[in-house]
């Protein structure tokens, strides 16, 4: 067999090293990180948090930029089609990257589309009432929506999205119903429920919590396996013998497909490193989401995972996002 040309192996070895140096001076400029929720909600100062963080050890801008549409979709697809450089990310959650495939025709596939880069928390889901609601537990309201068929609404952060599943999830557990009023958001949903004209919801923890601290909601449950570390005083609906009702809303960062493994690698790092400083964690929690980490692999099989769970979820409930 005849050995390889020097100038081939020059040539071979050049490229290895100008595709190292490319990779090693990055970031050179400002990464962006694009939401798929409006300002101002709970996914946005979850974002800034992040990018403030990044920022400091990137040693470059990181910038938020919010993309509010079609159940993150519109978010979605803008970061597919970015360049694949490390320099635009996403702010994925669990309906964008585990809901919506089952729920609606995409033209983006969250899997094959992206790169993930690493989780950054969980947020219970809380079942809240309106003050005006004369219930103080889960219980309480299934007596009340057996009482009253149909007199009671719930609100949720638009079709197909993490409240109006786990809304559902409880209507099937329960043998109860309620009218589904949709809004563009979490922020219009909890306020209309504050005010009483809806009368149910469930919102993340990281969306509700300032609202039931303040007296302003109702916590009345957790729709999931465990108490929250940050409620604690707010038992399951499993506690009250409601089973079957588990939405944990998690939050990740994803990059564009094709995007080189040693710039995920080193946006992980950077990630994992904001993520481990206690003021960062204070923060998140203060809003509260629990902050957890994974390696890039280890959130493509969590994504995977989520997908097949949710897929059932549909099929059962029958959900539409119409």
């Amino acid at each position: 067999m005849q050995s390889p040309r020097p100038h081939l192996i020059a040539a071979a070895l050049a490229t290895v090293l100008a595709c190292g140096s490319a990779f090693a001076a990055f970031p050179e400029k400002s990464i962006t990180i694009v939401v798929p929720t409006a300002a101002g909600g709970a996914n946005d100062a979850m974002a800034r948090v992040i990018a403030q963080g990044m920022s400091a050890i990137l040693k470059q801008p990181v910038i938020v930029d919010n993309k509010a549409g079609a159940n993150g979709a519109i978010a979605s697809e803008f970061v597919m089609r970015a360049a694949p450089d490390g320099y635009t990310l996403m702010l994925g959650y669990i309906a964008t990257h585990a809901m919506n495939p089952s729920l609606q025709k995409l033209r983006y596939d969250p899997v094959k589309d992206f790169e993930p880069v690493g989780m950054v928390g969980s947020s219970a889901t809380l079942m809240v009432v309106s003050p005006t609601v004369k219930a103080n537990n889960a219980k309480d309201v299934v007596a009340l929506l057996k009482a009253t068929p149909d007199k009671i609404s719930y609100a949720s952060a638009g079709n197909g999205t993490a409240p109006h599943f786990a809304a559902e999830m409880f209507k099937l557990a329960t043998g109860t119903s309620m009218l589904h009023v949709p809004y563009k958001g979490s922020a219009p949903a909890i306020t209309d429920t504050i005010g009483g004209q809806t009368q149910v919801m469930f919102p993340s923890l990281f969306t509700a919590m300032p609202y039931v601290k303040g007296g302003k909601l109702k916590a009345v449950g957790v729709a999931g396996e465990k108490r929250s570390a940050l409620m604690p005083d707010v038992p399951t609906l499993k506690e009250q013998g409601i089973t079957g009702v588990d939405v944990s809303q998690w939050y990740a960062i994803f990059a564009p497909a094709k995007t080189p493994r040693p710039v995920i690698d080193q946006l992980n790092q950077a990630l994992n490193e904001v993520l481990a400083d206690k003021s960062v964690i204070q923060r998140l929690e203060g809003h509260g989401a629990e902050v957890s980490t994974m390696t890039p692999d280890q959130l493509r099989s969590y994504v995977q995972q989520e997908q097949v769970k949710w897929k059932k979820v549909v099929q059962a409930a029958k959900l539409t996002a119409d």
